[in-house]
């Protein structure tokens, strides 16, 4: 789908915002993992927390195709700062499709200033991408709800003042998932962040764990109001999570394709450019020609959501490409680079060690073939 001219414009505003306020000082941060609180301010301002949000609540709601090419813009930079927007973008998704009116009064017009910024809560330490082993609780009660239990890798989690809680209101149901819910949690007594998880890459955005002791929340507090929903809920939320996360992968596999391909004119060895040797050569041109593709299967899972349809095949395998083509590409910078490329003198390195969180993050690609192949199975049934 063709992005309109104000889409067009706001992708530039953030080509922009990367190429002069980020590109050039991101080890600043990235090294010593530093929170980037100015260019959040400065994120905020222009609007990127806003990015879903419907404009009668002051967002800028833009198409799943321009959401997916703003998010490589982002991870073009820096993929942490992608990281910022992801999650926040996703619970302002769920509230404007499935909020009741009272929860996308009080939170889409503060989540769109990013005054609120929100992250998803799913992943436990026991289960990973098995969210059918939850073992949080939100037990019902005179108040609402007292929850228990623990959530780990939550990412913004210490700067979040709204987590969309996957958990069981429903302890009892069979299967599991028809007693969950997702209730969009304040923080509150009860509940705690611990100190912040320490990562390969995916440097400067904390990543923490969430433990709820009794922690009370009304039953308003359940998106849509009516519990034991979450599971479609959150299915849907993922779609939008997967193609955020391809759309990351597309931004660290850009950057690493034009790192290659800048230093592959530069570098001569034997009186050539190194891209004029075949190896290497080669090399670049299978680079692009992965990248594109991955480009190409994300705006397809996008172009689906945009029309209404669900995309959780198409989500799923874009997400699989395409954060297997970064890593793949990220790889490859290193080696056209050659020793430097090991070096943090030249920014491939860190293309290195970002590109794998999006191989294990929001579903490992184990677990994505699975839910590949089995929705391939459903659609095509002999």
């Amino acid at each position: 789908m063709a992005l309109t001219k104000d889409e067009q414009e706001m992708v530039s505003l953030v080509r922009d915002f990367i190429d002069t306020r980020v590109a050039g000082r991101v080890r600043e941060f990235e090294q010593d993992d530093v929170y980037p609180e100015e260019w959040i301010e400065e994120m905020k301002e222009l609007g990127f927390f806003g990015l879903l949000v419907p404009t009668e609540y002051g967002g800028v709601d833009l198409s799943m195709a321009c959401f997916s090419a703003v998010c490589e813009e982002l991870a073009r930079g820096w993929m942490s700062l992608a990281g910022a927007v992801g999650g926040h973008s996703v619970i302002s998704y769920l509230i404007k499709t499935f909020g009741t009116p009272e929860q996308k009064d009080r939170y889409l017009p503060a989540m769109a200033e990013g005054t609120i910024r929100a992250t998803m809560a799913l992943t436990e330490p026991g289960g990973g991408s098995d969210l059918q082993a939850m073992r949080t609780v939100a037990t019902p009660n005179a108040e609402g709800f007292s929850i228990t239990g623990s959530k780990t890798w939550i990412s913004n989690a210490s700067h979040s003042g709204l987590f969309g809680l996957l958990c069981l209101t429903d302890k009892d149901a069979t299967p599991s998932h028809k007693g969950m819910s997702v209730i969009l949690v304040e923080p509150t007594e009860g509940f705690s962040v611990s100190k912040k998880l320490p990562k390969l890459g995916y440097r400067g955005v904390e990543a923490c764990e969430l433990v709820f002791d009794g922690a009370q929340v009304p039953a308003d507090a359940v998106l849509g109001g009516t519990p034991n929903k979450g599971w479609a809920h959150m299915m849907r939320g993922l779609e939008v999570g997967r193609i955020q996360v391809a759309s990351r992968a597309l931004g660290v596999g850009q950057a690493a394709l034009e790192a290659a391909t800048k230093y592959a004119q530069e570098r001569e060895s034997f009186g050539k450019p190194i891209w004029k040797h075949q190896s290497v050569g080669n090399m670049i041109a299978d680079m692009a020609t992965k990248q594109q593709a991955a480009r190409l299967l994300t705006l397809d899972a996008a172009d689906k959501l945009d029309r209404g349809e669900r995309a959780d095949l198409e989500a799923g395998m874009a997400k699989l490409f395409a954060s297997e083509t970064a890593m793949e590409i990220a790889l490859d910078a290193v080696r056209v680079h050659g020793g430097y490329g090991y070096s943090k003198e030249y920014e491939v390195e860190r293309y290195f060690r970002d590109a794998p969180l999006m191989i294990v993050g929001e579903g490992t690609n184990e677990i994505q073939r699975n839910v590949i192949a089995a929705q391939h199975i459903a659609r095509n049934k002999i």
